[in-house]
């Protein structure tokens, strides 16, 4: 058998899923920094040009990466009341990006065009629509919401351990006064109570 016989089939072989699911583990054993084609063709066992035949980039492998840890969202049993459902909804999204290692750092970086990403979107601006936001307004909230989650979730996922004490060693009373009076709320055990507090600040804005 050549060697071109042997490529073709390896690339007959797999399957674009396939692909994904293997960058995934990949992701999760080295970090989205370790994340490269080359890497999930070694754990493949295939050339990395077996790779880029289901993907064609690597950029194009996160965007589809991204993709599929928004498929892990489910939509059953969500509340049938429009306010408590864009907070399920936005819950289960951080939810999902927290299931993956760089997860949020992951689908911060890509182009939301996808099937997966598109359904959540869908989603929550119908509930927000339905809370009485205008279009725009729900458009936009959607946006706020989205930057908010990732920038919140990506702080969390590369939060220091909790013993780690160069924060409070660094903000002095004399050089940082306000900071150091609310020194308490920046620790990094508060994440679920901030989740809360900057959605809630969110969603004050929406009529009624």
């Amino acid at each position: 058998m050549t060697n071109k016989q042997v490529k073709d089939e390896a690339t007959d072989r797999l399957t674009r899923a396939a692909v994904i699911a293997a960058a995934l583990r990949t992701l999760e054993e080295r970090g989205l920094d370790g994340l490269s084609t080359r890497a999930v063709a070694d754990r493949l066992g295939v050339r990395m040009n077996t790779v880029l035949w289901h993907v064609k980039t690597k950029t194009r492998m996160l965007e589809l990466m991204a993709d599929a840890v928004l498929g892990t969202i489910g939509y059953e049993d969500l509340p049938a009341n429009a306010l408590p459902r864009v907070r399920e909804l936005t819950g289960r999204y951080r939810r999902a990006l927290l299931a993956h290692r760089d997860g949020a750092a992951l689908v911060a970086g890509t182009y939301p065009a996808e099937p997966h990403t598109l359904r959540f979107a869908d989603h929550l601006v119908e509930a927000l629509l339905a809370a009485g936001a205008d279009e725009r307004r729900a458009a936009w909230t959607t946006w706020t919401v989205n930057y908010f989650v990732l920038g919140l979730t990506q702080e969390e996922q590369s939060a220091p351990d909790r013993h780690d004490d160069r924060l409070d060693l660094a903000v002095l009373p004399g050089e940082h006064p306000a900071l150091h009076r609310v020194l308490d709320h920046l620790g990094p055990d508060s994440f679920e109570d901030r989740f809360t507090f900057g959605l809630d600040a969110i969603l004050s804005r929406l009529p009624g």
